[in-house]
């Protein structure tokens, strides 16, 4: 999508109250894609206090759009009314002016119309945006520590680090045995073939 040529102008002579609502509700007939579905403003956070909504246009004609609100007074609207194009998007830059205690939670409501360019305003749509302002902004949640659990290695390891073999169990023990002594035999037993041996050839090692 382009980005309209409204997008973000922040001209002084341009500025103004918001527009208070000026009729009652209507049934939207016009859907309206326009984003952040809502705006938090923070008190301790200077940079909050200006939040900007961008008003989509994904129609093949062009949009006229007018910007509402519950509380004029607390907000000021930059291009609170004007044009998008087709297949185009716009940005509505809002600022909170009233940043005292008392309206801490308060809030207020936007509300966007927009309606095609030649038609009656009334078969248009609209959207409302709630706004609300914070004392503080919420801090992000602080990255627990990764825990590990103490790596033990094994038996025999240990074992050979402290100098001390570890003891085999008895029945391993005489497995061990047992293999040495046939691998002895096998070893004293002659080979096969050798006629100066007294021992039967099936006895014989290959």
């Amino acid at each position: 999508m382009q980005r309209g040529s409204l997008a973000r102008g922040e001209d002084e002579d341009r500025r103004g109250s918001a527009v208070p609502y000026s009729h009652p509700d209507q049934p939207s007939s016009t859907p309206i894609f326009i984003f952040p579905p809502k705006l938090d403003f923070y008190a301790d956070d200077q940079g909050s206090h200006k939040q900007v909504l961008t008003l989509y246009n994904p129609f093949s004609h062009v949009l006229r759009f007018k910007v509402l609100c519950t509380a004029p007074l607390r907000y000021t609207v930059v291009e609170a009314e004007g044009l998008v194009k087709p297949n185009s998007c716009i940005d509505i830059v809002t600022r909170h002016r009233d940043i005292r205690a008392r309206n801490y939670g308060t809030t207020d409501k936007f509300r966007i119309e927009v309606w095609e360019e030649g038609a009656s305003r009334g078969r248009g749509g609209r959207k409302d945006v709630p706004a609300t302002l914070h004392g503080t902004k919420p801090q992000a949640a602080e990255r627990l520590p990764q825990v590990s659990l103490p790596w033990h290695p094994p038996s025999h390891v240990y074992s050979l680090r402290h100098g001390f073999p570890r003891t085999p169990s008895p029945w391993l023990f005489g497995l061990y045995m047992l293999a040495g002594l046939v691998s002895m035999v096998i070893l004293i037993l002659p080979l096969h073939g050798d006629s100066r041996s007294l021992i039967h050839e099936n006895l014989q090692a290959s």
